[in-house]
């Protein structure tokens, strides 16, 4: 948990569950792997559990800390929350009892607007059924190339005040992406160890087809050997567009 983040779209971050598991090219960098190795050999209590090396690493196995559900409540000022920075809430290892305990921690504090963020979209499609969504919780999938619009999909179906895309680290055009009921896209490229380069010309189509749409438009950075160094002006300016929540809310 950090009560500050240096993440431009978001203001603190909490992480009710850690570790991960790569499952596609956009994990292949993964910034929170690296960070949990280093996390373990400090002594780190939430990051001695492994992963499988294959996959994941040293302090990165999935792991929950139900004592972290209680940080929320201590927050007194609204704060926007990025959900799990450190891990995903809808791997297959994190258990659907827990996951509700995490939306009903969310419920429980509606002065705070929070951000979950998966890959695995195909579970959150699965599970959405099962929770209860309150207006303040925004749901994400990332998408880093065009093989993985089908998350765009399982996105949609699923009853949250905010819908988004996380398109970083883009390693390929979006083409065939459809924006229809989806609310806010955050791009950017890819930082640190052996990024890879995002050409500018997939950044702008994406702008200009948010523009398009009304979507609002983030534009993170362009990337390079730290999350700053090439900077995060697009055309002359800096693009921080922020959805507007939707008024109707199904809950399940």
């Amino acid at each position: 948990m950090a009560d500050k983040s240096a993440i431009e779209w978001t203001e603190a971050t909490w992480n009710p569950t850690t570790g991960c598991d790569r499952v596609s090219a956009g994990c292949d960098n993964c910034y929170a792997l690296v960070l949990a190795k280093r996390l373990k050999a400090m002594g780190s209590a939430k990051y001695q559990t492994d992963g499988d090396p294959r996959t994941s690493g040293p302090g990165f196995g999935v792991a929950v800390h139900e004592d972290a559900l209680q940080i929320p409540y201590r927050w007194r000022e609204p704060r926007v929350v990025f959900v799990n920075s450190m891990s995903d809430l809808f791997h297959a290892r994190v258990p659907v009892s827990y996951v509700r305990q995490v939306f009903q921690v969310m419920a429980d504090t509606p002065r705070h607007t929070y951000q979950v963020l998966t890959k695995r979209a195909a579970r959150l499609g699965k599970l959405a059924p099962l929770l209860d969504w309150p207006a303040n919780v925004w749901i994400g999938v990332s998408v880093e190339d065009a093989d993985h619009l089908d998350r765009v999909d399982y996105l949609r179906s699923v009853p949250a005040g905010v819908r988004f895309i996380s398109a970083e680290p883009l390693l390929g055009p979006l083409v065939g992406l459809d924006l229809d009921g989806i609310d806010w896209l955050i791009a950017g490229g890819e930082s640190g160890h052996g990024c890879r380069p995002v050409d500018p010309a997939w950044i702008r189509q994406l702008r200009d087809q948010c523009v398009a749409s009304g979507t609002a438009f983030f534009f993170k950075q362009w990337g390079g050997r730290t999350p700053k160094a090439g900077g995060r002006m697009l055309d002359g300016r800096t693009w921080d567009e922020m959805p507007s929540p939707r008024q109707l809310v199904t809950t399940g």
